[in-house]
């Protein structure tokens, strides 16, 4: 895409976008989703969409940094924003929408990093995105969080009867 016209769009873009792809209801809804999951593990689970990119990550697409190393860049930024990586367990996980790039994240800390293979995560980004493609935002973003969930049940399972803090907000973030 021609660098004026992606800057265009983003720029056109804006968190009203956000809140037409993912309404108070629904982000209402998939909030009490992520407290249920965190439920069944003791990993910590944020979304974030995005409409789009700050002028300033839009100014270094191009040949020497791609489109997809600038959309990870920014998920790492959200990641850190949202002191995801400041948890007890080191497993938190980020996914990450941007809407108008169409593109999609999940970053993990380092302790489920370790445990899930790049071919499994971008598994879970191709559904998810599959899902959104056809307008399905709800049911693509609860199957990437009930994907998400699996791994960290697998992996990081809540002891049985053990009440543990909720580290981190479970609303999405809608930006």
């Amino acid at each position: 895409m021609n660098k004026l016209l992606r800057i265009f769009k983003h720029r056109w873009m804006d968190r009203s976008d956000t809140l037409r792809a993912l309404p108070d209801d629904m982000a209402g809804r998939i909030a009490r989703r992520v407290a249920a999951s965190e439920g069944r593990h003791t990993g910590e689970v944020r979304l974030c969409v995005e409409a789009s990119l700050p002028l300033s990550y839009l100014w270094r697409i191009g040949s020497a940094t791609p489109l997809p190393a600038v959309v990870r860049e920014r998920a790492l930024t959200w990641f850190g924003r949202l002191r995801i990586w400041d948890t007890e367990h080191n497993n938190g996980v980020l996914i990450y929408v941007l809407l108008a790039e169409h593109a999609i994240e999940f970053v993990a800390d380092r302790a489920l990093s370790r445990r899930v293979s790049q071919d499994e995560w971008q598994s879970m980004v191709d559904r998810l995105a599959s899902r959104l493609r056809t307008g399905d935002f709800e049911d693509g973003l609860t199957q990437a969080l009930e994907e998400v969930s699996a791994l960290l049940v697998a992996h990081f399972p809540s002891d049985a009867g053990a009440v543990r803090p909720n580290e981190l907000p479970d609303a999405v973030v809608r930006r």
